[in-house]
């Protein structure tokens, strides 16, 4: 394995991430700790890996990009739509109050687990099921991150953020989309700004494409 936890820090700040708390987020977070056994060898390279089923985790520069959006502070409750094996939900725990995390595969919700739990990060709740309905039980929160794409928020999503709230979400079918920053302000949400571009899965869900 090469590299370390800082290596991917100053990969980070090259790549124009300021926030100075989600880099200290970073050098804590051993990203080899997140990763399958067979990809732990590139586990400080800022590139995605795979995880099995087709997918990949959330390339680090472009996920700290999207934390960096929601301008967390440390008090926020926050929802995130897709734990995958749970790197960007410990970094989101630790610069968060609260977290909850849905995913749509089981088995990935529990190696998340097993992960979080190695590190002691337990503000963490984990969940499973249909992210495009958000997590209503535990709404409203102050962020939502989205790690997967659709053309426009889902309704149950923009309803679950409280005023004022910061959602982050790629927007568009799936496979080139423009990672966009949202307001939630009283005359319902706003769109702020493009963090950047990406390429992301697409959302599946009741309010996303179907299963």
């Amino acid at each position: 394995m090469a590299g370390s936890p800082e290596t991917l820090a100053r990969a980070l700040r090259a790549e124009g991430v300021r926030d100075a708390r989600l880099l200290d987020a970073v050098r804590v977070t051993p990203r080899a700790d997140f990763v399958p056994a067979d990809a732990v060898w590139a586990a400080y390279d800022d590139v995605p890996l795979p995880i099995g089923h087709g997918q990949v985790t959330t390339q680090p520069s472009l996920s700290a990009r999207m934390i960096e959006g929601l301008g967390l502070s440390g008090d926020e409750h926050v929802l995130e739509i897709g734990t995958g094996l749970g790197f960007q939900t410990a970094l989101l725990a630790r610069l968060a109050a609260d977290v909850v995390s849905i995913e749509m595969r089981p088995g990935f919700s529990e190696q998340a687990g097993r992960n979080l739990a190695r590190h002691g990060i337990g503000n963490v709740e984990l969940l499973t099921g249909d992210g495009s309905r958000g997590v209503p039980g535990r709404a409203p929160y102050d962020a939502i991150l989205v790690s997967a794409a659709y053309p426009e928020v889902p309704a149950p999503l923009a309803e679950q953020l409280r005023a004022g709230g910061r959602l982050v979400q790629p927007i568009g079918t799936g496979g080139e989309e423009e990672v966009v920053l949202f307001e939630r302000t009283p005359a319902g949400l706003e769109r702020r700004q493009v963090l950047t571009l990406a390429r992301f899965v697409r959302l599946h869900g009741r309010y996303g494409y179907p299963l």
